[in-house]
C-alpha cells in the first residue's frame, strides 16, 4: 500500500521508502525467500543466473544433478569467504570450470549492445523486515539485494515516534552481532545505514559497541545536517539518488575498495589494518558532479574543489583520477589520453595503485614518475592511464604535454605538498651559505614568501590555458589568485569553487577538531635603552624592525618563552591523548629555531626533566656566533628520518622554521606555541596542523606570543563558518564569578569544605569509603540543580561554573596570586561539572590552559567571537596594485627607542589626559553607579566605584594600552585616579539628583 508523507509512522516510513524504490526499477522481495544460513535471497539469485547465463546453468545442473542449487550456493559462499564479496561481485566465480557473472556493470560506452542488455537484466530488490538469524528472532527493517546477494542494510527511525537516527545507531551497536553472516565485513552487506527523516549515518563494519558510524549527509549552509526539501523528506536523496539502480551498481563497481594501512601497536610491532571504504556523501557528490560537468564542458576547462582537511581528499582524488581515465564522450570516445596527478603525498602513489588495481583488476594503470624525463616522455607517449608525479617535476610535465598537442590530458593538483617541496627552489638554495644575522633574516623573508601554490600558478600562467588540458585543483584554503585561475564563474560574475566541503562541516561532523576553541594570546612588554653616546640617524621602519628582532632573538626573551612552553607541556600537554600528545613551536626564522632548540635543551638539562625531548626543523645552514648549525646535526639524525622519529615516544616537541607548517599530518599534535606573525591563508594552514583527530584526542590548544585573536579569526573567515576564540586573563573575574555562583545556592560552603578535605587526604590515609563520600557530597548539589524550575538558570550556572574552571586553571599558572578559597572552589566545581545532567550542560570544554611560573601578560580579548553564518565575510581580495612609494624617514636613534617604549607601555604620553576623560565618560553612563550615588555617602560610593574601575580600564585597554597597563600595575597611580574620578562622578550625579528633584 502506498504511503504519503503525511501519515509517516516508523512502519509507514519503511513502506514509503520501499514504494519509492519499487517505482524506480526495484523488485519487491519476500522475506520468506531469505536463506538465513547463507544470507542470500535464493529466488532472486537463481532468477538472475537463469535469465542471464542459461547455458552455463544447464551445464552446472548436469554436473551437480539433484544437489545443483545447494552446490552452487555453497560454492558462491566459499568464494566470498575466500576472496571477499566485492571481488566476487566484480569478477564472478568459477565452479567446475564454468565461469558465472554475479553482476553486470554498465559498459563505458554503448557500442556493445549485448553488454547493455545484460546490464539491464540485473535484479535489484528490496525486502522489509528480514529475519536474519538462526539463533533468535531479530530482524532488520530493510535489506537491498543485487541479484539475490545482500549489499545494503537499513534501519529506520522517525522523530514523530520519539526516536532519531541515533537510536538506529545504538540498535546496530547493541543488537546486531558481527558474528551473524549478514554483518560480516566484506562477506555480505557492504554498507549499513541508520536513517531518520532528517539525517543519515553509515558504517561498513559492525563491531558491537565499537562500531563507528560516519555522517552521510549533504551538509546544510556550510554546516552539518541536510537542507530542507520542499518536495519530500530531508533524507530522500538516499533512496532517490544514492540507492538508485545505476548509482548503486556504479558505487560497487567504481568506488568501493579495501584500504590497507600499517600501524604500530603498543609494543612497536608493525601490523596491518584493513578498512572497507564506502564513499562519504560529499566525495560521491563531488566526483559525480565533476564527471557530469566535464562531459558537458569538454576538455580545456578548470575546476576548483575546496575540500577541508578531514574530507578524505586522498580517496576523492583516487576516485576522480580513475573516473577521468575511463570517461567517454557522447561519441563513445575516451575524453582524456592520460590523467596526471601532481602531489607530494608519499602515500598517494601507493594508495592510488592499490585502489585502482582493486577497481580495474590489472597492473600498469598507474605509473609513478620517479626517474628521469625519458620515463615521463615514455609514459605520455604510451598513453599510460594515470601518471603520478611531484610538484618539482610539474614545469617539465607541462612542457612535455605541450609537445603532444594532439592529445588530451586531465591534470589533478593536490595542495597537500610536503613542506620540503621547495628544497630545489632558488630561495632555499641561497639559504645554504648564510654569513650574518641580517643575511639570515633576508633569506627567511624569502622563505616566508615562498609558496608551492604560487609556483604552480606561475607555471600554468607561462603556458596559458591549453585547449587540450583540464585542471582539477584540490585545496582547503584557496587564495584569490587560485580562485581566479581555477574557479567557476557564477551568476554574479565572480569565480567560485566548483564543489565545497567546508571546514565548519568537517568540524561539526567530527572529522577534524576546531583549533580556535582554546586560543590564548600573550602581549610582551619590554624597555630598551641606548648604550652608545652617539645618536646616529636611521630609517625609522628599518631600525624599528631591527630593534624588534634584537628583542625577539635576545637570549633572555627566548629563555622566558621556552620556560613557558616547557612548563605548559609538562603540566598540561603531556597528559593529553593518553600521555602521547605532542606540541609544535612555530618560530619566525631559522635563526630563531636554532636558538629555541639550544635554549630548550639547556632548560631541560638544567631542571633534570625527562619525558620531553625536542626536534628542530629548518632548511640549510645557519651561522650563529660564528658556528654553523644544520637540522641533521642538531637532531643527530638524517633529515628524512624526522617525521618517522617524531612519531615515536622518544620525541614530543617539534620546533619549526617554515618547514612542516603545511602539508604535515601528525594526529598526536595537540598544542602549538606560536612566536611568528601569521596572517591570511598561512595562518589557517599553520594552525590547522593541530586539527587531525585520533583516539583519545578531543581538543587542541594554541598559545600565541605574537598575533591578536581578532587577526587570527579574520584569517579563518573565508574558510570557516563558525569559530570561537577564548582569551580571558583577568584574575578579578574569578571573584565576580565566585559571587555569582554562590547566588544560585546550588552548593554550600560546608559541603565544599568536606569535599576538598577528603580530596586532599594523603593517599595512604584514604579509605575505600572516601570516594563514595565525595560522590554523595556532589550528589547533594546535583539534586538542588535538578530541582531548579527555570532551565535558563541551569544553563547559566553550568556555563559560569565551566567558565570559572577554565579561567582559574589558566590564571593559576600565569599570575603569582594565591587564594585557598578559590582553589577549593575550582577542585569542587571540576567534579561537580562532570556529574551535571548532560542535557543542561553548556558548551562543555575540557580544562586546558597555560602552565607558567613567571611572565607578565595582560588581557587582550574577553568575549565571544564566533563566526555565525550571517556575519561571515568569505570574500577574498584579489591582487591589487597601489601607486605609493616607500620613502625613508630619518630619525635619531633616541627618538626611535622612545617611540618603541611608548608603544610597549613603558612611558606616559600626552594622550593620557584624554584616556582619563574617557573613563569619566564611561562611569557617567553607568546606571548602577548613578543609583549608588543616590543612596551612599562619598566614602561608600568610592568603594563601589573602585569595584567597577578595573573593568572599565580593561574595556579601554586596546585604545591606550600603555597608559592603562601602568594604571593596573601601579597601585599608587590607580588609587590617585580612582579618588579623582570618584569625586568628580559623585558630584555630577548628586547635582543631577538635586536638579531633577530626585
Amino acid at each position: 500500500m502506498s504511503k504519503t508523507l503525511s501519515d509517516l509512522t516508523e512502519k509507514s516510513f519503511e513502506e514509503y521508502v520501499e514504494d519509492q524504490l519499487i517505482s524506480n526499477e526495484y523488485l519487491k522481495g519476500n522475506p520468506k525467500d531469505y536463506d538465513k544460513q547463507y544470507a542470500f535471497d535464493v529466488k532472486m539469485l537463481f532468477n538472475f543466473l537463469w535469465d542471464t547465463q542459461p547455458e552455463k546453468m544447464e551445464k552446472l545442473k548436469n554436473i551437480h544433478k539433484d544437489q545443483f542449487e545447494y552446490k552452487l550456493i555453497t560454492r558462491l559462499n566459499n568464494e566470498i569467504n575466500n576472496r571477499g564479496l566485492i571481488d566476487v561481485l566484480r569478477h564472478g566465480i568459477k565452479d567446475y570450470g564454468v565461469y558465472l557473472d554475479m553482476v553486470y556493470f554498465k559498459p563505458a560506452s554503448t557500442l556493445n549492445a549485448d553488454m547493455v542488455e545484460l546490464y539491464n537484466k540485473n535484479i535489484l530488490s528490496v525486502t522489509r523486515q528480514v529475519h536474519y538469524s538462526l539463533k533468535n528472532d531479530y530482524s532488520v527493517d530493510m535489506v537491498i539485494f543485487i541479484n539475490g546477494i545482500p549489499v545494503v542494510v537499513l534501519e529506520f527511525k522517525n522523530a514523530f515516534t520519539g526516536q532519531t537516527v541515533q537510536n538506529a545507531v545504538e540498535q546496530y551497536r547493541n543488537d546486531r552481532s558481527p558474528s551473524e553472516i549478514l554483518f560480516k565485513i566484506n562477506k555480505r552487506a557492504i554498507v549499513y545505514f541508520a536513517v531518520d527523516t532528517d539525517e543519515v549515518y553509515m558504517t561498513t563494519k559492525i563491531d558491537g559497541k565499537n562500531t563507528i558510524f560516519l555522517p552521510f549527509n549533504k551538509g546544510n549552509n556550510g554546516g552539518r545536517g541536510n537542507p530542507d526539501n520542499p518536495n519530500g523528506l530531508k533524507t530522500s536523496y538516499l533512496w532517490d539518488e544514492v540507492l538508485q539502480k545505476d548509482s548503486l551498481l556504479e558505487i560497487i563497481q567504481k568506488f568501493i575498495f579495501v584500504k590497507t594501512e600499517d600501524y604500530k601497536d603498543d609494543d612497536g610491532k608493525i601490523n596491518q589494518k584493513k578498512t572497507f571504504i564506502f564513499p562519504r556523501y560529499h566525495q560521491l557528490d563531488a566526483v559525480r558532479k565533476i564527471e557530469n560537468q566535464v562531459l558537458l564542458d569538454g576538455v580545456g576547462h578548470n575546476y576548483l574543489i575546496m575540500h577541508s582537511a578531514g574530507s578524505g581528499k586522498t580517496n576523492t582524488i583516487s576516485w576522480l583520477a580513475y573516473r577521468l581515465s575511463s570517461i567517454h564522450n557522447k561519441n563513445n570516445e575516451t575524453l582524456f589520453d592520460s590523467v596526471i596527478v601532481i602531489t607530494d603525498r608519499r602515500v598517494l602513489d601507493m594508495q592510488l595503485q592499490d585502489n585502482i588495481y582493486q577497481l580495474e583488476h590489472k597492473f600498469g594503470v598507474v605509473q609513478k614518475i620517479d626517474k628521469d624525463s625519458n620515463q615521463l616522455a615514455e609514459a605520455l607517449k604510451n598513453g599510460t592511464k594515470i601518471i603520478i608525479s611531484t610538484l618539482q617535476k610539474f614545469p617539465f610535465i607541462l612542457e612535455k604535454i605541450g609537445e603532444l598537442g594532439n592529445r588530451n590530458y586531465a591534470v589533478i593538483i593536490d595542495e597537500a605538498h610536503s613542506s620540503t617541496a621547495g628544497s630545489n627552489m632558488s630561495a632555499l638554495k641561497e639559504a645554504l651559505h648564510v654569513k650574518s644575522l641580517e643575511e639570515a633574516e633576508e633569506i627567511d623573508d624569502k622563505l616566508d614568501e615562498y609558496d608551492p601554490e604560487d609556483e604552480i600558478l606561475k607555471q600554468i600562467k607561462k603556458q596559458g590555458r591549453q585547449p587540450n588540458i583540464s585542471f582539477f585543483a584540490f585545496t582547503a584554503t584557496p587564495k584569490a589568485k587560485t580562485l581566479e585561475m581555477f574557479g567557476t564563474i557564477g551568476d554574479d560574475g565572480k569565480p567560485h569553487p566548483f564543489h565545497v566541503y567546508s571546514m565548519r562541516q568537517a568540524i561539526e561532523e567530527g572529522f577534524i577538531l576546531d583549533v580556535l576553541k582554546n586560543y590564548v594570546t600573550y602581549q610582551t612588554y619590554f624597555k630598551i635603552t641606548k648604550k652608545i653616546e652617539e645618536d646616529p640617524a636611521f630609517d625609522k621602519a628599518k631600525a624599528t624592525k631591527a630593534l624588534t628582532n634584537y628583542i625577539s632573538l635576545h637570549p633572555y626573551n627566548i629563555a622566558q618563552k621556552v620556560k613557558i612552553i616547557i612548563e605548559h607541556f609538562r603540566n598540561i600537554t603531556m597528559h593529553k591523548i593518553g600521555g602521547k600528545a605532542k606540541a609544535m613551536v612555530v618560530t619566525s626564522s631559522r635563526l630563531h629555531a636554532v636558538r629555541y632548540k639550544k635554549a630548550f635543551d639547556e632548560y631541560i638539562k638544567l631542571n633534570g626533566y625527562t619525558g620531553i625531548k625536542a626536534l628542530v626543523a629548518f632548511t640549510g645552514t645557519v651561522i650563529d656566533d660564528g658556528l654553523e648549525f644544520t637540522e641533521p646535526q642538531m637532531n643527530n639524525m638524517r633529515e628524512t628520518e624526522l617525521p618517522e622519529k617524531f612519531d615515536t615516544d622518544e620525541y614530543q616537541v617539534l620546533i619549526v622554521a617554515e618547514k612542516y607548517q603545511t602539508g604535515f599530518d601528525q594526529p598526536l599534535l595537540h598544542t602549538m606555541f606560536v612566536d611568528k606573525k601569521l596572517s591570511g591563508v598561512k595562518a589557517v594552514q599553520t594552525l590547522s596542523r593541530l586539527n587531525r583527530i585520533c583516539k583519545g584526542k578531543d581538543d587542541t590548544f594554541i598559545l600565541d606570543f605574537v598575533n591578536k585573536a581578532e587577526d587570527i579569526q579574520n584569517a579563518f573567515k573565508p574558510y570557516y563558518e563558525s569559530a570561537t576564540v577564548e582569551d580571558v586573563t583577568d584574575p578579578n573575574l574569578l571573584y565576580d564569578l565566585q559571587t555569582e555562583l554562590e547566588a544560585f545556592k546550588i552548593y554550600q560552603k560546608e559541603e565544599l569544605d568536606k569535599f576538598v578535605y577528603i580530596y586532599f587526604k594523603p593517599k595512604d590515609k584514604r579509605t575505600l569509603n572516601d570516594r563514595a563520600k565525595m560522590n554523595s557530597i556532589i550528589d547533594i548539589a546535583i539534586d538542588r540543580y535538578i530541582k531548579l524550575e527555570n532551565n535558563d538558570e541551569k544553563i547559566a550556572f553550568s556555563k559560569k561554573a565551566e567558565k570559572y574552571t577554565r579561567l582559574y586553571s589558566f590564571l593559576l599558572q600565569i599570575t603569582p596570586f594565591e587564594d585557598v578559597e578559590l582553589h577549593k572552589l575550582y577542585i569542587y566545581l571540576t567534579y561537580l561539572i562532570r556529574k551535571l545532567p548532560k542535557n543542561a550542560r553548556y558548551n562543555i570544554n575540557l580544562i586546558d590552559e597555560v602552565a607558567l611560573e613567571y611572565y607578565k601578560i595582560k588581557e587582550t580579548f574577553n568575549g565571544d567571537i564566533s563566526l555565525n553564518e550571517k556575519g561571515v565575510e568569505t570574500a577574498l581580495k584579489g591582487i591589487q596594485f597601489t601607486g605609493s612609494v616607500n620613502i625613508e624617514k630619518k630619525e635619531h636613534l633616541s627618538a626611535i627607542i622612545e617611540d618603541i617604549n611608548k608603544r610597549y607601555g613603558t612611558d606616559f604620553t600626552k594622550a593620557d589626559q584624554l584616556s582619563i576623560e574617557q573613563l569619566k565618560e564611561d562611569s557617567y553612563k553607568d546606571e548602577e553607579l548613578k543609583k549608588q550615588a543616590k543612596v551612599n555617602s562619598i566614602d561608600d560610593f568610592k568603594l563601589e566605584f573602585e569595584k567597577k574601575f578595573t573593568d572599565k580600564v580593561i574595556e579601554r585597554m586596546d585604545q591606550n594600552q600603555s597608559f592603562f597597563t601602568k594604571i593596573l600595575d601601579n597601585e599608587d597611580l590607580k588609587k590617585t585616579i580612582i579618588d579623582y574620578l570618584a569625586v568628580e562622578i559623585y558630584k555630577i550625579f548628586r547635582n543631577e539628583i538635586v536638579h531633577n528633584g530626585k
